[in-house]
């Protein structure tokens, strides 16, 4: 998750140089090319990916936020290169068979909320700014979190803080969630950030005390972790060999996932078989380098980007049909 305790700033694409340095060998191929923004935001990655291309390549470029939607739409107006879908990036396969793309080059995903979603409160991501607790990426699709939280079972919202915020005072916060929601209903960003500050008076420093609880509802409201495992298989069936997906992360339940993906894919063999290496099921991917962080520089110009983490690979040969 971009970090809401920094200052806030307009959107600016993070680790933008690095993602297109490591997507470039797979966008000159001397044919044309196919690339998708799996995740198009306010356009800063596609922009980049746009300037790489030739006439003849195409950009796809999804988004599940609306508003989202709206913004790429009127900046790639006069691009004839660009498609774009309102999705989620787990429906990529589907998506890519109705365009009749048998295959893509260069796949890009960067994780997370955007800078905009969080500054703006009506979108209900901040405990620093007052608005409706919804927290919803598109927020036409299922419940708000204030919808959530006035039926969660105490055991269930334990889980959720626990889990995906990774919040070792989940179970506190919950009990004191459901005697606040007994008096009077949790429906405002503010309302529920102070009632964690209460409980948790003293907390890290230089971090809101309801900082992992957001991250982790937010996470939950939005099945995010449920999406990235939905959408690697999927891109990595969708690239050419020698394509490259990169994955830009921004807290390590996320970088975890992409990082077993990328490095086994699921294989599992038994210590109790002797296998020679050549009889070892061939990987899938060709990690790309080491995971990349945002430079110094970058963190003091963008403090936001100080917990991404951007990881790249490549389809393997051997893995293809």
């Amino acid at each position: 998750m971009r970090g809401e305790n920094e200052p806030s700033t307009a959107h600016v694409a993070v680790l933008l140089a690095e993602t297109i340095a490591v997507l470039r060998p797979a966008l000159h191929t001397g044919a044309p090319v196919r690339c998708v923004d799996a995740t198009g935001g306010r356009g800063g990655h596609s922009a980049a990916l746009l300037a790489e291309l030739g006439a003849a390549d195409t950009l796809l470029i999804l988004d599940r936020d609306p508003t989202a939607i709206a913004t790429l739409r009127a900046r790639f107006a006069q691009d004839s290169r660009v498609y774009i879908r309102q999705a989620r990036f787990s429906q990529l396969a589907g998506i890519l068979t109705t365009l009749g793309w048998g295959s893509v080059d260069a796949i890009l995903a960067d994780l997370g909320v955007s800078s905009p979603q969080l500054d703006e409160a009506d979108r209900g991501f901040s405990f620093l700014r007052d608005g409706p607790l919804d927290m919803r990426m598109d927020p036409g699709a299922g419940m708000s979190a204030a919808e959530w939280l006035a039926i969660a079972p105490q055991a269930e919202i334990t889980r959720v803080l626990r889990e995906y915020g990774e919040e070792r005072f989940a179970r506190p916060i919950a009990r004191a969630i459901l005697r606040v929601r007994e008096q009077t209903p949790i429906t405002r960003t503010l309302q529920l950030a102070d009632l964690i500050a209460e409980l948790l008076p003293r907390h890290e420093i230089g971090q809101h005390a309801a900082t992992r609880s957001f991250q982790g509802i937010r996470i939950f409201i939005n099945r995010e972790l449920e999406e990235l495992e939905a959408f690697l298989p999927q891109a990595m069936n969708a690239l050419r060999v020698g394509g490259r997906l990169a994955v830009i992360s921004f807290h390590s339940l996320e970088d975890r996932l992409v990082k077993r993906f990328f490095r086994a894919d699921g294989y599992r063999i038994s210590a109790d078989i002797p296998l020679r290496a050549s009889e070892l099921p061939p990987l899938p991917w060709h990690p790309v380098g080491k995971a990349l962080r945002a430079s110094a520089r970058e963190t003091y110009d963008n403090p936001r980007s100080r917990s991404a983490v951007l990881r790249a690979a490549e389809r393997s040969a051997r893995h293809a049909a």
